[in-house]
């Protein structure tokens, strides 16, 4: 078992970086396909790769193939592979290190690429060194939109705080009830339940709603 997924890994990612990079070899489609066929893995892409044969397959036939078996295999590319992901990671950690002030944390955080863990994931690093992974680290799948990936950034920065400090950030000042970084409306807001629910704030616009000014 342990070869087997070692070697549909690395067909995965030779597929997976031929797709992208407009140069995919037939071959490792083929190869990949049986090699999920052996272990049971029978989908519609799946048999018609393997039963076609590629040289009768064009190139936009098998680019859509290809994409569909590594949607059967449950493939999601990391940070290595889809680098745009961690750019908007890393714009989303600029948006609410805005708002980290309130909570008395100063400094420039950094997104940390957590290469032990697996799946491998990201955290954050504060400018103090310490770790905010608490929850579950943000997958790079997490990251393809911009809203998700704050969202996700502001919960697991909120969770890991609370767990690291004990004590509840953000709270709204109307209700004195903790909030918690949500979706509303297609953005990233800080949400709090207070008289059926109100947003306190969008991500990274905290400080003008609590009337904190920054430290210059």
């Amino acid at each position: 078992m342990a070869e087997h997924e070692a070697n549909t890994e690395q067909l995965e990612r030779r597929v997976y970086r031929g797709l992208r990079e407009d140069n995919l070899d037939p071959q490792h489609v083929v190869a990949l396909a049986c090699e999920l066929l052996d272990w049971f893995h029978c989908s519609d892409a799946i048999l018609e790769v393997v039963e076609r044969n590629p040289a009768e397959v064009s190139p936009a036939e098998m680019t859509a193939l290809a994409w569909r078996v590594l949607d059967d295999a449950g493939f999601e590319p990391g940070f290595d592979l889809a680098p745009e992901r961690l750019v908007t990671l890393r714009a989303a950690l600029r948006i609410i290190a805005r708002d980290l002030p309130t909570r008395g944390i100063q400094g420039e955080p950094e997104i940390e690429v957590l290469e032990d863990w697996f799946p491998v994931g990201a955290g954050v690093r504060l400018a103090d060194g310490e770790r905010l992974n608490w929850g579950g680290h943000i997958l790079p799948s997490m990251c393809d939109d911009p809203t998700m990936a704050l969202t996700s950034l502001a919960i697991m920065i909120q969770e890991s705080l609370l767990e690291w400090t004990w004590r509840v950030w953000p709270v709204c000042p109307r209700h004195d009830l903790g909030v918690h970084g949500s979706e509303w409306n297609g953005a990233a807001v800080w949400w709090c339940a207070g008289d059926g629910g109100h947003m306190l704030a969008p991500v990274g616009e905290l400080s003008r709603a609590l009337g904190f000014r920054r430290r210059k």
